[in-house]
């Protein structure tokens, strides 16, 4: 019988990460590529001290009281829209994310999918495959020019602050929106903040990059979406749930914006024979904006530490709720189970 607090690890991580669990806990990990199902997540959970977990599984209060002994939550990603933190708090478990790490890969792969899809890039590499390229042609796939054009970006955190200076290289006009304004941000990137319906109306190119909440669920709908320039582009590495779907398939089918380009999707993964998937001017990845090595390893070191850092009593790096941490430190009770 080991020693060691027993954590549980909701999927296999890039080897940086695994060797730091190992060596401090005694893991219960879920090797399958699919996710567990709430009834397993619960098995893998139970008799745990902490978890490391992905977006796909979701730590609610049930989960929670279910497992009042679970004490650390180190989701791997930036978000954490699977937990529920207002109810970890409530109980005095801590909730880490692994923000910073994945800023620039993500930033540059938003940047990657407004080339592709303003340039028609996936659609010119189908028309080889099928066979359809028989001479140069005057009009071919023509698309739209990223140079000179203005860019909005909605969320100006640290992803889209980077992607704002990326764009930069292109003299790019970028406008921004959020409901937290970082002027100081805004001036080092070249940026102009303004209200959403303007970024709508004048963007070439709308890339969002907001948390997923209850005010950004769907917060790109019908309207908005008719709002937008027919020749705009739509990026979304943010959450899929912030664009209503539906609503996307029949703006792209009508010609209300010129394209979409996605890493995330509403439902996530989106089906084989989803309208969307089919459709000529869209673009949709399987939420691989972070998927570069060097920060998947980092990703999974900081969760990892994190987890560390939470079950020893020290303040986690991507500590989410630093209201426990504290509560804890001021009432004078330890954390440490190591």
């Amino acid at each position: 019988m080991s020693d060691k607090p027993l954590v549980a690890v909701t999927r296999v991580i890039p080897q940086a990460g695994m060797d730091l669990v190992n060596e401090h806990f005694d893991v219960r990990l879920w090797e399958d590529e699919l996710p567990p199902s709430p009834e397993e997540l619960a098995k893998l959970l139970h008799g745990a001290v902490g978890a490391l977990t992905l977006l796909t599984d979701t730590i609610d209060g049930e989960v929670l009281d279910r497992e009042p002994q679970l004490r650390v939550v180190s989701n791997f990603a930036v978000g954490y829209d699977n937990v529920d933190v207002p109810a970890a708090t409530e109980r005095g478990v801590i909730v880490c994310n692994t923000p910073g790490v994945l800023t620039e890969t993500t930033a540059e792969f938003a940047f990657a999918l407004l080339m592709a899809a303003a340039r028609r890039i996936v659609e010119g590499v189908d028309y080889v495959r099928a066979g359809k390229w028989q001479t140069w042609g005057p009009t071919l796939l023509m698309g739209q020019d990223v140079g000179g054009a203005t860019l909005g970006i909605v969320g100006f955190g640290r992803i889209g602050q980077a992607l704002a200076k990326m764009a930069s290289g292109f003299d790019m006009k970028i406008l921004a929106y959020d409901t937290y304004k970082n002027e100081e941000a805004a001036s080092e990137a070249g940026a102009t903040y303004v209200e959403l319906d303007e970024l709508l109306h004048q963007s070439d190119f709308v890339s969002l990059h907001v948390a997923l909440t209850e005010e950004t669920h769907h917060l790109i709908g019908a309207d908005e979406l008719k709002a937008m320039k027919s020749t705009a582009v739509l990026i979304n590495a943010a959450r899929g749930p912030v664009v209503d779907t539906d609503a996307l398939v029949a703006a792209l089918k009508d010609g209300e914006i010129f394209a979409a380009a996605l890493d995330v999707t509403e439902p996530e993964p989106l089906p084989a024979d989803h309208p969307l998937v089919s459709l000529p001017n869209a673009i949709v990845v399987p939420h691989i904006a972070s998927a570069s090595v060097s920060t998947r390893n980092k990703m999974a070191a900081l969760a990892a530490n994190n987890l560390v850092a939470g079950l020893n009593g020290d303040r986690p790096e991507g500590l989410v709720n630093s209201d426990v941490f504290d509560r804890a430190r001021r009432q004078g009770v330890s954390a440490k189970w190591l």
